[in-house]
């Protein structure tokens, strides 16, 4: 997800051509939020830094859980071998930052909340964009966090797994439930597989909040 062409919100593949088909320009991104570390979340994010490296080096900065910066060195070294930290990596503008409880990045206030999700845990995060309070759970479980991450937000981008009882993350009952506790909100519910529920968001959607 993107938030007003400048804060991408997670980054699983394949990100560059997403973004080519909705327009967003990839070299405006000042601000990467990740969630957690997992694949689907992160595996967008070589190509991305890519483009980064040799088409537009702008500065950017990415915030996520504990151990950001080895974790992602780590996974540019794995992409692209010897060459990343001779070549690329001198042409790479980025800083790391650990996610504070609450800090402001390119311009935008934030405050993290800690979810559930299995043994890795994941970040959630109230972004404050255009006077409006987004806030993004990435994966996570239907337990409490979850609600103090939502309360009193404008829109709630949160996954809706599937039906029944889904190891570590939201069903489509739980999504269902949490919209009901918090009828102000205008949720978008994602991470959707075999089928849809009331509220999903589709492919290459945009959206005026």
């Amino acid at each position: 997800m993107v938030v007003d062409g400048r804060v991408l919100l997670d980054g699983g593949a394949p990100l560059l051509p997403h973004m080519s088909r909705v327009g967003v320009d990839p070299g405006a991104i000042e601000a990467v939020f990740l969630t957690h570390y997992h694949g689907d979340h992160t595996l967008g994010l070589p190509p991305f830094t890519l483009h980064r490296v040799f088409v537009d080096p702008r500065p950017i900065t990415f915030v996520g859980p504990e151990g950001i910066e080895e974790r992602l060195e780590a996974l540019w070294d794995v992409s692209w071998g010897p060459d990343w930290k001779t070549v690329m990596r001198p042409r790479f503008h980025a800083t790391y930052e650990v996610a504070k409880p609450s800090g402001k990045v390119a311009g935008y206030k934030y405050e993290t909340v800690k979810l559930d999700h299995g043994t890795s845990g994941s970040n959630g995060y109230r972004i404050w964009a255009g006077g409006k309070i987004l806030a993004y759970s990435g994966d996570t479980e239907p337990t409490a966090p979850l609600d103090e991450l939502v309360e009193g937000a404008d829109v709630a981008i949160v996954e809706a797994t599937g039906p029944g009882d889904v190891f570590s993350h939201m069903s489509w009952e739980d999504a269902m439930a949490l919209k009901k506790r918090h009828p102000k909100t205008r949720f978008m519910f994602n991470h959707v597989y075999n089928g849809t529920v009331d509220g999903a968001v589709d492919d290459f959607q945009v959206i005026e909040v």
